[in-house]
């Protein structure tokens, strides 16, 4: 039995709506951020020694790592769905699509988040000028300007075809589901992309999808 070790309002969530896809059955352990750092507990270093989620393990076997899980499920369970044939030109992008959403999209989206963070830490009031114009350099000349060049690619990327690895729904597009979502939270996602925004809500329809939110639990990230 596969079993997700699913930490609130994380990329987990994105796990569950895979094995939804997929249909399989999986039991699901439970674990809660501390509600001051946000930080996962430190029972999931049990389970791993990073003590990050997602996790699975299925039999003898524990798996990290989006990607990495996404790849073993649906290539051991998948039976040919949500990924292109070998050898094929959409299996490239797929797979170039597996890595980039946590290899570069995700970057400048953490960097945002905390130099947010640091602009609303407590901190002492003299300090407090300094270190809010310091967080507001770094993301007005760095990552803010990041993020937006991230986004037009993806929209002119996603102009191409119906789904990120061609005109079939595959693991690519649950994989970019979280820095996608990520970005519309925070990062400045809107109307103004009209693909993007046409993906996030094709995505949120899905069956699986809504299933996925009713097993996991509150998803912050959506709000």
């Amino acid at each position: 039995m596969i079993t997700v070790h699913h930490l609130n309002h994380s990329r987990s969530q994105r796990i569950l709506w895979l094995l939804e896809e997929l249909g399989l059955d999986y039991d699901i352990k439970r674990y809660e951020r501390n509600p001051k750092t946000m930080l996962a507990p430190t029972s999931l270093r049990a389970v791993h020694p990073l003590g990050k989620s997602p996790v699975i393990t299925d039999g003898e076997l524990t798996i990290a790592e989006s990607g990495a899980i996404v790849d073993y499920l649906i290539n051991r369970y998948g039976a040919g769905r949500l990924a292109p044939s070998a050898g094929s030109p959409d299996r490239l992008r797929y797979t170039y699509w597996l890595h980039y959403a946590e290899g570069s999209a995700m970057s400048p989206l953490l960097l945002k988040l905390v130099f947010d963070k640091i602009e609303k830490a407590p901190m002492p009031f003299f300090i407090k000028p300094i270190a809010k114009a310091i967080s507001g350099k770094v993301k007005s000349s760095f990552v803010e300007p990041q993020i937006m060049q991230h986004l037009d690619y993806l929209e002119g990327e996603l102009g191409k075809s119906a789904w990120f690895a061609g005109d079939e729904f595959t693991g690519a597009d649950i994989q970019l589901s979280f820095p996608l979502e990520a970005a519309a939270a925070r990062g400045g996602l809107d109307a103004s992309r009209p693909q993007l925004m046409h993906f996030l809500q094709r995505i949120h329809a899905r069956p699986a999808y809504q299933r996925a939110i009713e097993r996991g639990g509150e998803y912050s990230i959506l709000t």
